[in-house]
């Protein structure tokens, strides 16, 4: 049985996120500095010290998020860790698929960090604040809320944006089709729709101008081949060529983050063990409801990081 990083999406951000990690390890210091500098913004102050809302911003979070997943990642590699050597495959939600690239080296530190600034702030302005929402359905099976969404449509944009599995979707597009979806999927039985406090519609197809502005971005980054293949968010399956992964890339801003399916088809192709290298433990919890039979560890603090170098390494 094989092994798998993940790397976790927009929401598991707080403050004083990698602040442990960097007091602990120079190695993860030095990864805070070098996207301070690539940003040329002092990040990691507002990771540690906030305030909240400046770190929530899209700009902020995902870098920030990226930020302490490497930190994680290159603790781990200086006490012996080669991931072409003990891990079998990288995925991450969302953003977090930029950061599994850079952990497989498809592209620097400072690369991804500038890449999720652009694309934190084209998704923010791809489309004005109130004009569109995303909400949790909860309860309902895909190809229920996908039939919801095709009856919201009326009302405007409304798709799904992620399957994290253990029957939890989130739907986006324009705030009346959302709210039209969302109350539509009450009356079909499920157990609750939610209004998520989002600045932006996210994974929908409003976000074309944001998708628009990743394909410039991807077109003139320096790329390698990850040494381990991607489990795209957009293909559920392996990727492996560098091109390709920047056209899924490009597709995965206006594209569903297929999450659930991600954990099945690596339960279901030899993964036995998760590791979620960054900040919270959303993943890990998802990975448990998606299927029982994969075991899941957080790794984002210094004991973590021992606790996995013990289990990974023996």
């Amino acid at each position: 049985m094989s092994i798998a990083f993940t790397f976790p999406g927009q929401g598991s951000q707080s403050v004083g996120m990698g602040k442990d990690l960097a007091d602990a390890f120079p190695e993860a210091r030095a990864v805070f500095e070098e996207v301070d500098d690539a940003l040329g913004q002092n990040l990691s102050d507002i990771m540690w010290n906030g305030p909240e809302e400046t770190l929530t911003l899209t700009a902020n979070a995902q870098p920030a998020l990226m930020a302490v997943s490497i930190a994680a990642m290159r603790v781990l590699e200086a006490r012996g860790l080669k991931l072409a050597d003990k891990v079998a495959y990288v995925a991450g939600h969302s953003l977090g698929e930029y950061s599994a690239l850079c952990a497989a080296g498809m592209f620097t530190l400072a690369d991804t960090a500038r890449l999720l600034r652009i694309r934190g702030d084209a998704m923010q302005s791809a489309v004005p604040v109130g004009e569109g929402a995303m909400a949790a359905i909860i309860g309902l099976e895909h190809g229920d809320v996908a039939g919801i969404c095709d009856e919201a449509v009326s009302a405007g944009v409304c798709q799904i944006a992620n399957d994290n599995g253990g029957g939890q979707l989130v739907i986006s597009g324009s705030k009346a089709a959302v709210e039209k979806a969302a109350g539509l999927a009450t009356e079909k039985g499920a157990k609750r729709a939610i209004m998520l406090p989002v600045s932006a519609p996210f994974h929908s197809a409003l976000m074309a101008p944001a998708a628009d502005a990743m394909r410039h971005a991807l077109a003139t980054v320096e790329k390698r081949n990850p040494v381990v293949p991607v489990v795209a968010n957009v293909r559920a399956a392996p990727v492996t060529d560098a091109g390709e992964i920047a056209d899924l890339l490009v597709a995965q801003v206006t594209g569903q983050v297929r999450w659930r399916e991600t954990v099945e088809w690596l339960a279901a192709n030899g993964v036995a063990d998760l590791y979620e290298v960054g900040t919270g433990k959303v993943l890990t919890g998802l990975a448990r409801r998606i299927d029982k039979n994969v075991s899941g560890a957080a790794v984002n603090t210094p004991a973590d990081i021992e606790t996995a170098l013990t289990a990974i390494l023996g």
